[in-house]
């Protein structure tokens, strides 16, 4: 005979069970996220799997319901524990989320809780990179997929890395100077052919241009970095210069976003990008590897601005000027992404 607590437990088990294909049924998408919510609330993680696996199912029927499966895998990655980690992150080149699921589940589990629970290949090495970021680093050998070493250098900024609420990220921008209103040549540096860091600067935006609203616009020009600008087609813009190590923190926050509406691609993939961003301001694109100490050389040799046209009327924006006085070019680049 089944005990009276048993007996219990098993008809609020069924009752659940019931209530979750009632809401799958009837599409209700707000009365399964809550249902979700409430999951996670009670750490019923074996039901936060119940509820997935039932959703993927009934997306085989037709049923629109992509998006509370995608939220099951984000609360998993971020909430459960490490050993449902698997299921979750399989799939996570796929998910729709506010950020990708290694870089969740990252910002939240040390290695040692994630590291026999990672799916192998280049969401574990991924998620290696950002625990490296926060001071974790691994000590099992990492797939090098970024070209860019686990630790970090003293000549690098302090990154701005992601703290993931219950549907939102947040992930602060870099504290940068004020910038003041300056008056830019009347005539524009002629533009020259577009090199390898012109392609690189507009790279860091990738996601707002390509799958987002955004726009990018990127040159090279002999002369300023105001002259660079200028070829924009402003007459004043506010402006201020910032050090190397700040300029690579923007760099990096800027290509680990996704823009308003494109996908986060995470701060690891967000520094590699501004790496090689800045291996291609310095000339060392064709180096057989980019070279740490190369880099670090060659961004203090250069300077660095930060700069608006002054009428910014909110959404995302990037816009950033740089200048190399020894061989005398400069670049620029604006770009922007609509809420």
């Amino acid at each position: 005979m089944i005990p009276l607590e048993l007996r219990g437990l098993l008809r609020l088990v069924a009752m659940s069970n019931d209530y979750l294909m009632e809401l799958i049924e009837a599409s209700d998408l707000a009365g399964l996220v809550a249902f979700v919510k409430r999951t996670c609330d009670a750490a019923d993680w074996d039901g936060l799997v119940e509820i997935r696996d039932q959703c993927h199912e009934a997306v085989e029927r037709g049923k629109q319901l992509w998006g509370v499966a995608h939220y099951v895998d984000y609360r998993t990655a971020r909430d459960a524990p490490a050993s449902y980690l698997s299921d979750a992150l399989s799939g996570a080149g796929r998910a729709s989320t506010v950020g990708p699921l290694w870089e969740v589940a990252a910002s939240v589990k040390t290695w040692d809780e994630m590291r026999d629970h990672l799916p192998e290949g280049r969401v574990a090495a991924l998620a290696g990179y950002e625990r490296a970021l926060r001071g974790d680093v691994p000590t099992d050998d990492i797939d090098p997929i970024l070209d860019v070493p686990l630790e970090t250098f003293a000549w690098e900024p302090p990154y701005e890395l992601a703290t993931y609420g219950e549907a939102r990220v947040d992930v602060p921008y870099p504290d940068v100077p004020a910038m003041e209103w300056a008056e830019l040549p009347e005539v524009g540096a002629e533009v020259l052919n577009d090199d390898a860091a012109v392609e690189a600067l507009t790279d860091l935006v990738q996601p707002w241009w390509d799958t987002s609203n955004g726009k990018v616009e990127a040159n090279v020009v002999e002369g300023s970095a105001y002259g660079a600008i200028r070829a924009f087609g402003p007459r004043r813009v506010r402006i201020a210069q910032v050090t190397p190590r700040k300029a690579l923190a923007v760099m990096t926050w800027t290509a680990a976003s996704g823009g308003a509406h494109g996908k986060r691609r995470g701060t690891p993939v967000g520094r590699s990008l501004a790496w090689w961003t800045m291996a291609c301001l310095a000339g060392l694109e064709d180096a057989p590897h980019m070279d740490p100490t190369e880099i670090g050389e060659a961004m203090s040799e250069l300077k660095f601005y930060v700069w608006d046209p002054g009428d910014a009327a909110g959404g995302w924006a990037f816009h950033m000027a740089i200048e190399d006085p020894g061989d005398g070019l400069a670049w620029a680049v604006t770009a922007v992404d609509a809420v």
